[in-house]
């Protein structure tokens, strides 16, 4: 992870990157046809490459958190992977497709972008999987594969679950080569938002100009909160911090959901809050849900009903499907939460309602980045701010 103006985490360079061919394809994709795939955008091309360091992937799988979620979830749906054809899109390391081959797949095709594709597949052959997980060095957009797949499985997940926009890549992966019925891991995903307060953090990158050392520094305030403002900010929060119950920005079904509605999703808010306290901003987080192929019996994902997503998260036992959390009350992952901080706070009452509009979209310079427009009402105060996620 990069740093960033805040607390020493920038969005870019976290995800993993989808997918360019370390093994030969297994397919019998021809030089020709290789040669002949579209070139990579520029912003694609600096993705993959960031992709091609260790830093990164260590990052990634020492999230116990995440990886132990994915392991378990693999282990959870064994019938639907014992074998069976898997396609792990985005492999990285080969991390997720070794947990799938040891729990019986059949062949595992591990497609990569960036550079560790030669790394995974050395770890192939070091465990004695090369007979049955074949390593794709490129872009899951445009390698061939002969087989219909059983499974596929991705941790495409970025900041504020789509920063990177990785998703579009496993949807193209499901429409061209999943078998109807097939399996999809993670199945849903959910992102969530709150006011929040963080008085301490604020005081530490604004309010410390007024004093330092004894000397006056107050002509750096509004700079410092211009600053603050205009990015988010990738940062640890907890449920302490939370000024109301979660509202669901969008909820994906990654069985039915289409790579379009990425480019803009806007939603009204409305929610109440449990105390007295400065809003310093929102706060953004998400889940995801590792559910079978078929759960006809879960209305909440069926009508996509933002309340019944949160009483179903209220009463989650253990005894429900795997799922992966980074909500603030939650054990901490590498993803953290994502922060929009307001350049003034504002107080509110408890039962004070807060209300407005958030639109997150698809930057038109690269399609990775967010644009997040915020529309805030409460106690006859309006703000209006737009933030870039680059």
């Amino acid at each position: 992870m990069l740093p960033s103006h805040l607390n020493g985490h920038s969005p870019l360079a976290r995800r993993r990157p989808r997918l360019s061919a370390v093994s030969p394809p297994a397919t019998g994709e021809s030089e020709e046809a290789a040669a002949a795939a579209a070139p990579l955008a520029e912003h694609d091309r600096i993705y993959f490459q960031s992709y091609s360091h260790i830093g990164i992937h260590e990052a990634m799988i020492k999230d116990r958190v995440r990886t132990d979620a994915y392991r378990s979830a693999i282990m959870h749906h064994q019938k639907f992977i014992e074998g069976k054809v898997v396609m792990d899109v985005g492999c990285g390391t080969g991390i997720l497709s070794v947990f799938c081959a040891r729990a019986g797949a059949k062949r595992v095709y591990a497609v990569e972008a960036s550079e560790i594709a030669t790394q995974a597949h050395e770890i192939v052959m070091a465990n004695n999987l090369n007979d049955k997980i074949v390593i794709i060095h490129g872009r899951v957009e445009d390698v061939e594969v002969d087989d219909k797949v059983d499974v596929i499985i991705s941790e495409w997940m970025g900041y504020m679950l789509l920063y990177e926009s990785m998703l579009p890549s496993v949807l193209f992966a499901r429409d061209k080569w999943l078998k109807p019925g097939g399996l999809i891991l993670p199945s849903h995903a959910t992102l969530f938002m709150a006011p929040i307060t963080n008085s301490e953090r604020y005081e530490s990158s604004v309010d410390f100009w007024s004093d330092v050392y004894g000397i006056n520094m107050s002509a750096l305030v509004p700079l410092a909160k211009k600053f603050a403002s205009e990015e988010p900010s990738i940062e640890i929060i907890g449920g302490e911090n939370v000024l109301s119950w979660p509202f669901v920005v969008k909820h994906i079904d990654c069985y039915i959901f289409k790579a379009e509605e990425l480019k803009s999703i806007t939603t009204k808010y409305k929610v109440s809050s449990m105390m007295l306290a400065p809003i310093h901003g929102f706060g953004f987080w998400f889940e995801v849900e590792f559910n079978g192929p078929s759960d006809p019996s879960d209305n909440s994902h069926s009508v996509l009903n933002p309340l019944n997503i949160i009483h179903k998260k209220r009463r989650r036992g253990s005894d429900d499907a795997v799922l992966l959390s980074t909500a603030p009350e939650d054990e901490p992952t590498h993803w953290h939460q994502t922060i929009v901080y307001f350049p003034d706070p504002i107080e509110v009452k408890q039962d004070q309602i807060i209300e407005g509009s958030v639109t997150v979209s698809q930057s038109e310079e690269n399609p990775r980045f967010l644009n997040i427009q915020l529309d805030c009402s409460t106690g006859g105060q309006t703000l209006v701010k737009t933030y870039a996620m680059r």
